[in-house]
């Protein structure tokens, strides 16, 4: 947690963490606790591609990752989500609570979050949710590539 306090006091930029004492587990689950669109929900998934381990950051409304699109924008050959233990290992956080900063990974952002003024997603810690501006994503990771 001190950690993304520091990336965002170093970048000047605002954000919110929301403690809450049950882990939000999907996206329709935290759109119905902050009461807010699906949409505005951030999930981050771990890549595992030909050329390295991504983060790809998405709108809780997608539905649906198509896998060979996301390999065309980025020029690899194999994209798939990573395992368990491997998402663990890059980024020290556990499938579901994976941070939307702070992991030092290149990102992949789903351009559907720039219509909202804020979003949510994953802070690192399970109870505890990070609100922001979508456009601070560009201002504090290494953003590679947008989805369509």
């Amino acid at each position: 947690m001190e950690s993304l306090q520091v990336i965002f006091k170093e970048k000047n930029v605002p954000f919110e963490l929301i403690n809450h004492k049950v882990p939000i587990h999907t996206a329709q689950e935290g759109a119905t606790f902050f009461g807010i669109t699906i949409g505005q929900t951030a999930p981050t998934l771990i890549l595992k591609t030909d050329k390295g381990f991504f983060a790809l950051i998405v709108s809780g409304d997608r539905g649906h990752i198509d896998f060979n699109e996301v390999a065309s924008i980025l020029g690899c050959n194999k994209v798939k989500l990573a395992e368990a233990r491997d998402v663990e290992k890059v980024t020290g956080c556990a499938v579901g609570s994976i941070s939307m900063v702070g992991h030092n990974l290149p990102c992949v952002v789903d351009k559907r979050l720039f219509q909202y003024s804020s979003i949510y997603g994953g802070s690192g810690e399970a109870t505890c949710t990070l609100k922001i501006n979508p456009s601070v994503l560009e201002k504090v990771n290494r953003v590679v590539a947008t989805l369509d």
